[in-house]
């Protein structure tokens, strides 16, 4: 029997999620793991999908205090990103974003393991800071607007998620 590949889906709780979720028909396909932040939205992750779910640390900043803290929470999800890509070992890492990713994503990359970035539907002209950072190493990159095309010249236009 062939091994099924591993595939890691990540994504910031919310907006991004919601659309990561809506892959969750290729979960059967792949020895699967999703990664997210840890809120009280999506608690319910857990139950669903047991042994299969791990967090990050949430890095809103909405505020000045927020904003301040933000560095060392991105540090802390530096590591807690090299724990995962070491235990888990995935062969390609799923994301649609935000901000939270990016560390995720470098690391696979230094690993070696394939990314795709999937920028999400809320923007149809405007890049996304997380777009704009991976789009420079990701190795397939899909955009939800055709209008996204003029943004990322390289990028596949794969249409709506949901």
């Amino acid at each position: 029997m062939k091994k099924k590949k591993k595939v890691m889906f990540i994504a910031s709780t919310g907006g991004h999620l919601s659309e990561l979720m809506q892959l969750a028909p290729l979960f059967k396909k792949y020895d699967y793991n999703i990664v997210t932040e840890k809120t009280k939205s999506n608690l319910n992750l857990i139950k669903k999908y047991p042994n299969r779910v791990h967090y990050i640390i949430s890095g809103t900043y909405t505020n000045f205090k927020a904003k301040l803290i933000y560095p060392f929470k991105l540090l802390l999800n530096c590591f807690i990103s090299l724990y995962l890509i070491l235990t888990i070992r995935p062969d390609v890492v799923v994301t649609t974003g935000s901000h939270n990713v990016g560390p995720m994503c470098c690391l696979a990359k230094l690993f070696h393991k394939k990314i795709i970035f999937i920028e999400t539907i809320a923007n149809s002209t405007t890049p996304t800071r997380a777009g704009r950072l991976i789009y420079k190493f990701a190795d397939y990159f899909i955009v939800q607007w055709e209008s996204m095309l003029e943004v990322y010249p390289n990028a596949i236009y794969g249409g709506w998620i949901y």
